[in-house]
């Protein structure tokens, strides 16, 4: 899936945690003690969710400076470290062209983005209720905006935050902490 091949939402497929599992494995071989955590975010972890076919992996490091740390041992498995991500909170690497479509984010360890990311997962995984809401609104975006990936991203802003607004609420009155790291 190219940056320009149109925005394709499928069934929840049972071989997104399956590529996870595998990829969590190297990368945890690789990087070592480097990455305090690695797990699997985004839709493609969310069982029963309709998704891109697309796996995240947030890696959860002690600084996200010096990069080398983490962006030698990204590349040598075949990433690419996109330096030009504006957003500042994360290092993002790709994978190369031809090979399956994956995003790693790696973030500082206790962070609000580490935080924000397996929170909204957690809480979708156990809501399936606002899951099925989620997924209604990306499949109406994707239909919508199929060939404007900003669009369709920026599309999905107002019911992301409302499910954070409940995931917020959910997390205080449970006491909810992210569980131990998938890989």
């Amino acid at each position: 899936m190219s940056e320009k091949e149109p925005i394709v939402i499928y069934d929840y497929s049972e071989d997104w945690p399956i590529l996870f599992v595998d990829l969590a494995r190297r990368l945890r071989e690789s990087l070592g003690p480097v990455a305090l955590r690695i797990d699997h975010i985004g839709s493609s972890s969310i069982p029963g969710l309709a998704a891109k076919p697309i796996v995240d992996i947030q890696i959860s490091v002690a600084s996200l400076e010096p990069v080398d740390p983490f962006r030698v041992p990204l590349e040598a498995l075949g990433f690419a470290w996109r330096r030009d991500n504006p957003d500042r909170n994360k290092r993002y690497f790709r994978e190369k062209p031809g090979t399956r479509r994956t995003h790693i984010h790696v973030v500082r360890a206790g962070s609000w983005r580490e935080q924000f990311a397996l929170l909204f997962r957690d809480y979708l995984r156990g809501h399936p209720n606002d899951r099925k809401e989620y997924e209604a609104v990306k499949r109406e975006l994707a239909k919508e905006y199929r060939n404007d990936r900003v669009r369709y991203t920026d599309g999905k802003s107002d019911i992301l935050w409302e499910m954070m607004v409940r995931a917020d609420r959910w997390a205080r009155e449970t006491g909810w902490e992210a569980g131990p790291s998938d890989a």
